[in-house]
């Protein structure tokens, strides 16, 4: 079923009854609610109708609420047809969980997957109060038979009342020493914010077992060494705590043991104290590596691409990048850093033509390419290459081959009617044989390749069209440690050859080793350009968050702006009248 807005509609909630066994203070009043004749509620076939009508429209999960579910004597009988019409896969029951006791087991074997209790504190007199009628006794016995039955999933939903038991989620930031305003609106919440969040929710609730999933990420070198501090507070406390992630020094740093995987097989566990990064790679590759990462030197020629007071909005309409300046020399990596969200990916669409830019210049060889499509961009001669975040939904073709994938890129230049597969599977086979691309042949859709190899073919064909600027968002996001260095090769190849190189990444330690220059930004504004050998993670943190300002301590220039610029006067006037404007 769609929506007026386009949105595939596959979830129903259905509220049986307004009657409730509680009286909370936020819900109703103390007497509870008028009480309704039994013709002017929903029968239970009535239910069950409602159901097959909108199954039939599309509707695949069903939620039953209230007022309170349980306390409807049919109940049971009614979670058992609902669960039985063709086309519903999932049943839920929203409730306090006061009468779990008698019917959790009746409930499970009628088809019900999945409950959300509600409790609004852990402190039995606050629950009183809350509830009028409750004891957080009765909640903690239907929780247990809740458990007991084996539901697919039991959550556990509150409402903070401010100023009454509020200071409960505050009393646990504190005790574990988390930084975060609970009165604060998520939506905004810095990325770090909400994952803080994330974590105090779990412990609320009494999770003993924390699973964080490449945690640090999106996190500055101040941010992570917060949460490492708090992550070891909590072992203290007896929780069990498990990361999952591919940056070897946080693993020696945090970890008390460490399980490999290599493609999806369990290798071993060891103890962190008595292993090191290199014995760890040898165990992830099956193989002995260098872990150095090359910067080559390479003669820098005059700017390749220069843009000045880059002003360009999301798909919000908020302004996302606010008037930015920077230049990328032929055989230079520039990375960008910043936490993630702060403009990047807009930077990197609009460079490519996929963006509009409200305001400024980009200049390529001397001419303003602002505005122009990317088949006018090549028309003018200018040979630039994008490598998007999302490699399949943006950078490939994903059911297609590796053949109609280079095919993909220069299509428009065949002679006639036909499209030339002779010379794009020479183009793939080669792409294979250099880049060394693991698949059974040229002819293999891109979707079935490893996320390693799906950007090899990315990358070679974007390099085979011969670019003198590589655009490269996240280029080794989830890839395993061996494609990342093969990544880092291609790169550097590019450079040497007198490619200019803009590089987005996420990992601090690899910018600092790769790039030979690094541009921080913060929410869309530019804090500095600074020469990746002559600074360190901390000061990029500071300048990712917004605490440090190096934009007029560049050289002899404002951070971003080339002495050699082949920006004309004129063009520059250009740029301050629309600033004006």
């Amino acid at each position: 079923m769609i929506d007026q807005l386009g949105r595939d509609i596959t979830y129903l909630r259905i509220s049986l009854t307004d009657k409730c066994n509680l009286r909370c203070r936020y819900c109703m009043p103390a007497e509870g609610v008028c009480k309704r004749s039994h013709q002017e509620m929903m029968s239970e076939d009535e239910v069950v109708a409602a159901v097959e009508v909108a199954a039939a429209l599309g509707i695949r999960k069903v939620r039953l609420t209230g007022g309170e579910p349980l306390v409807k004597k049919n109940i049971v009988s009614i979670c058992r047809r609902v669960a039985a019409v063709e086309g519903i896969r999932e049943v839920c029951l929203t409730t306090n969980g006061l009468l779990l006791p008698q019917l959790a087991k009746e409930l499970r074997e009628a088809g019900v997957k999945r409950l959300n209790l509600s409790l609004d504190t852990l402190d039995p007199e606050k629950y009183a109060y809350i509830t009028r009628i409750g004891q957080l006794d009765q909640f903690r016995a239907g929780l247990k038979a809740a458990l007991d039955a084996g539901f697919e999933k039991v959550k556990i939903n509150a409402v903070l009342i401010g100023g009454f038991n509020d200071d409960e989620i505050e009393a646990m930031a504190k005790k574990f020493g988390f930084d975060i305003d609970p009165k604060k609106k998520v939506r905004n919440m810095a990325v770090s914010e909400k994952q803080t969040l994330e974590i105090i929710k779990v412990l609320y609730y009494g999770a003993k077992v924390i699973i964080l999933d490449e945690p640090t990420a999106v996190l500055t070198v101040q941010e992570i060494e917060k949460l490492f501090t708090v992550l070891r507070r909590m072992k203290e406390e007896g929780h069990s705590i498990i990361i999952i992630t591919h940056k070897l020094n946080e693993v020696m740093d945090i970890s008390d043991r460490v399980a490999i995987l290599r493609k999806g097989e369990y290798i071993t566990t060891v103890n962190t104290a008595e292993t090191n990064e290199q014995e760890l790679t040898e165990w992830m590759v099956g193989r002995k590596m260098d872990l150095n990462i090359a910067r080559p030197m390479v003669e820098k020629t005059r700017p390749l691409l220069e843009i000045r007071d880059l002003t360009i909005k999301n798909d919000e309409g908020a302004t996302a990048i606010d008037k930015v300046s920077f230049y990328i020399r032929g055989g230079e990596i520039l990375g960008v850093a910043g936490i993630a969200g702060c403009g990047q990916k807009e930077l990197c669409e609009a460079i490519a033509g996929l963006r509009p830019i409200q305001s400024g210049l980009m200049i390529h060889k001397g001419d303003n390419i602002v505005g122009l499509p990317p088949k006018a961009i090549l028309e003018k001669g200018i040979s630039m290459s994008f490598i998007p975040e999302d490699r399949l939904g943006m950078g490939l073709a994903p059911s297609l081959s590796i053949t109609d994938n280079m095919i993909l890129k220069n299509y428009a230049e065949a002679k006639g009617p036909f499209v030339d597969r002779k010379s794009g599977r020479a183009d793939a086979q080669r792409v294979i044989e250099e880049l060394e691309v693991v698949t059974p042949s040229t002819e293999t859709p891109v979707r079935r390749l490893s996320g390693g190899n799906v950007q090899k073919v990315l990358l070679g064909r974007e390099i085979k069209a011969g670019p003198n600027v590589i655009v490269t968002a996240y280029p080794v996001r989830g890839l395993d440690i061996n494609s990342s260095y093969a990544i880092y090769d291609i790169l550097n190849q590019q450079k040497q050859s007198g490619v200019g190189i803009l590089f987005v990444g996420e990992d601090l330690d690899v910018m600092l080793a790769l790039c030979d220059k690094i541009m921080v930004l913060c929410h869309g504004r530019l804090m500095g350009v600074v020469h990746a050998h002559k600074t360190t993670k901390e000061e990029l943190g500071l300048m990712m968050t917004g605490a440090l300002d190096l934009t007029d301590k560049y050289e002899d220039k404002p951070a971003g702006i080339a002495r050699d610029t082949n920006i004309t006067p004129e063009q520059l006037e250009s740029v301050r009248e629309e600033g004006e404007n």
